[in-house]
């Protein structure tokens, strides 16, 4: 999008390229093709120079080690980080369970947890989702019972993302069995390391290791560890799913990926030309780059929102539901492009011998795990079908 930046913005953009471009590891993701195929060490290395540079934590107020940056800037930052293709920080301390903490954490809280989920010490996963809720969220049966100055927590969370390397879940529990479903759950923040929690591997449609099921069995809480008070969890839950879908949205990165789409649509033919030129494709193209252009215009509006000093509204579930419906879109149409050689999905088979027998072009390497992998954005951070609902009753007053 062409906007009119004046010569401070222009200043950073070329800061933050230039950083980018002399800082960022490259060379440690160069054969690393698929999210699943990353390792722990591979997630934090771009964190961990980005908090070297005080850059890490964008969104956060300036007192807890935000960067205290102009929408703009914001703006700028993600374009950049798109158009390179670096792997993003995960969202899950920094911008989900961090803003609860810094907005409705004690002072030992913020003292304790801040620091770490900046510097990368501290790996965080979520715990939400349950065998029997998922998107009816506040039906979770998973309880804390309190003795003493600790809660016992029973209870088993779902589709866990890549809790198999957290040093932390922050969880929402159970604490009045009595009360109106949202009015019974608290806010807990639950070291992995505590007796009696187990994490199990789902293997996904795509083959990878990315999700988890978590057992929580007997396991002491510290009181101390409560984020707010005790039963208001529902309202820290629905502040921190604000921040989360928002980020869903991702259009400097689906940005990107509609230019690989392009690139591939130039190379494949139809009768003897480019695929790109063909006009029913060619449309598709073009409706999903408008699609985008309008989704980036409200993220912006977003943005400049937050930067005044508002939450995410009710406008985080349009940018969740037409995000992901976005993202689905490209891999669809990428599939679409590499026709028949998307169909040979050979995750962890040996292909070695087998050169001369090649399943297609290099552009296709990828593409069915890609699809198949993001069947998931529209269901997590809340089904598109509930957004659906929160912008019918929160918007339109229905």
């Amino acid at each position: 999008m062409d906007l009119n930046f004046t010569q401070e913005d222009k200043k950073f953009q070329k800061e933050v390229r230039d950083f980018i471009a002399e800082n960022y590891p490259f060379s440690r993701y160069e054969k690393k093709k698929a999210r699943s195929d990353l390792e722990k060490e591979d997630f934090l290395a771009w964190h961990r120079i980005l908090h070297k540079k005080g850059w890490v934590a964008p969104g956060w107020p300036v007192e807890y080690g935000g960067t205290g940056w102009t929408a703009t800037q914001k703006y700028i930052w993600n374009e950049e980080n798109g158009a390179a293709g670096t792997v993003g920080t995960l969202p899950f301390g920094l911008q989900m369970v961090a803003p609860v903490i810094y907005t409705f954490g004690s002072d030992a809280q913020k003292k304790k947890f801040l620091p770490r989920i900046l510097s990368g010490e501290d790996w965080w996963c979520q715990g939400y989702s349950e065998p029997g809720s998922g998107s009816d969220l506040a039906s979770l049966k998973t309880k804390a019972v309190r003795e003493g100055d600790h809660y016992i927590v029973n209870g088993s969370k779902t589709w866990t993302t890549l809790a198999q390397h957290a040093d932390w879940i922050f969880c929402l529990v159970r604490t009045d069995s009595d009360a109106k479903a949202q009015e019974g759950i608290s806010f807990l923040l639950i070291d992995m390391k505590t007796p009696g929690i187990e994490v199990r591997p789902i293997i996904t449609i795509d083959g990878s290791h990315e999700v988890n099921e978590v057992f929580l069995t007997d396991v002491k809480v510290p009181v101390e560890n409560r984020v707010g008070e005790e039963n208001k969890g529902w309202t820290y839950a629905k502040f921190l799913l604000g921040h989360e879908r928002s980020g869903i949205a991702a259009v400097s990165r689906s940005k990107k990926q509609v230019e690989r789409l392009k690139e591939i649509a130039f190379a494949e033919k139809e009768d003897n030309a480019p695929l790109i030129q063909d006009d029913s494709f060619g449309q598709k193209v073009a409706d999903l780059e408008i699609d985008l252009t309008a989704l980036e215009i409200t993220e912006l509006r977003t943005l400049a929102s937050e930067s005044a000093g508002k939450g995410p509204g009710p406008e985080s579930s349009i940018l969740k539901i037409k995000g992901t419906e976005i993202q689905q879109r490209i891999t669809e149409l990428t599939m679409e492009a590499v026709g028949h050689y998307a169909q040979p999905y050979l995750r962890d088979i040996d292909l070695e011998g087998l050169n001369e027998f090649p399943v297609g072009p290099e552009h296709a390497d990828g593409v069915s795990g890609s699809y198949l992998n993001m069947r998931k954005t529209s269901i997590y951070g809340g089904s598109n079908e509930i957004q659906h609902n929160i912008i019918a009753k929160m918007v339109l007053g229905l």
